[in-house]
């Protein structure tokens, strides 16, 4: 008899994996939230990660427009692991999506200890599965395998064009035991894929005036709705990139709210909690210096605005909770 493909041994694994004991899924939740735990400094692990980009020089200098609250910290220290958790707990967001960019990077090594520390802060963790050198559907079949043996129940593939649907659909993902959802704002290819949704991640692009109609046409192919809202968008210190999508007082996010609870979203996903390279973080920020500032957002002011974006994802979780 002939060997099954690689595709079709792995799925046979998939297979194999739903009908085994183990933890029951967590419960859907309505809200979550990309969080990324690739920062790095000399003092806990011996080098810079992220902040240096651009060129910049840390502690003080770093790649984004915006100056953390914690300083330019480690993502491997636990201390810091624990204080975001309870940020994100406070805010009302049930799910943190954490980036990931396949086995042995410094998101994979890292994973096991934010997942124990959202478990303390009852999150359900859940993976960004990132475009890293050389992913296919094969490696991808095999990472589902990985993710869900670890716990993991939702996975959110960024960029999932860069595999054709066709590819998508000969992984069955359907039988992964796994909600997987695209990224991508073509509802056509999410369903062609096989996937159980479709994400949007990008507040630049994505704006909260086409959640409407790709919740509507995700509805009508029975997909799940979760586009992404976010403050704003400003990576000219890291990347240079001239692109600016202005934070507006807080008016930015609260509209990409309004949007994704208008248009019937399933699950909104916020982008982001801490990518702040990108400038689109509500993680707190400080308020001095020659970075920009929460200072104004919703009438709030020095230490008090550093959390301004926590307060309100709250405010909006709640509403999301009750509807």
């Amino acid at each position: 008899m002939c060997e099954a493909p690689p595709v079709r041994r792995l799925l046979l694994v998939l297979f194999a994996l739903l009908v085994l004991p183990g933890r029951a899924a967590a419960q859907p939740t309505p809200s979550a939230i990309f969080f990324y735990p690739w920062y790095s400094n000399p003092a806990h692990d011996g080098t810079w990660a992220h902040w240096q980009q651009g060129a910049h020089s840390p502690p003080l200098d770093i790649a984004s427009a915006f100056f953390p609250a914690r300083g330019s910290y480690s993502s491997d220290d636990y201390r810091v692991l624990r204080g975001q958790m309870r940020d994100i707990r406070s805010a009302g967001i049930g799910e943190l999506v954490s980036s990931w960019w396949g086995r042995g990077s410094i998101e994979d090594a890292r994973l096991r200890t934010v997942q124990r520390a959202a478990g303390r802060a009852d999150l359900v963790t859940a993976v960004q599965l990132e475009p890293y050198p050389g992913r296919t559907a094969d490696s991808v079949a095999a990472d589902l395998v990985h993710l869900r043996g670890i716990g993991i129940r939702d996975v959110f593939v960024y960029e999932a064009a860069d595999i054709n649907a066709a590819d998508w659909r000969a992984l069955n993902l359907g039988l992964s035991g796994l909600r997987v959802f695209a990224q991508t704002g073509l509802v056509g290819f999410a369903s062609a894929g096989g996937f159980a949704g479709f994400y949007t991640y990008d507040v630049l692009v994505f704006g909260g005036d086409k959640f409407g109609r790709l919740c509507a046409e995700a509805h009508a192919v029975g997909l799940l709705c979760a586009p992404s809202v976010g403050p704003g968008y400003d990576a000219s210190e890291a990347t240079g990139d001239p692109r600016v999508k202005p934070r507006d007082g807080g008016g930015t996010y609260d509209s990409m709210w309004r949007a994704a609870l208008s248009a019937g979203a399933d699950l909104v996903t916020i982008t982001s909690y801490n990518e702040w390279s990108e400038g689109t973080q509500i993680e707190p920020a400080g308020h001095g210096g020659r970075y920009e500032s929460y200072d104004g957002a919703y009438g709030l002011h020095g230490r008090a605005a550093e959390r301004a974006y926590i307060r309100e994802t709250a405010r909006w979780t709640k509403t999301l909770a009750t509807r």
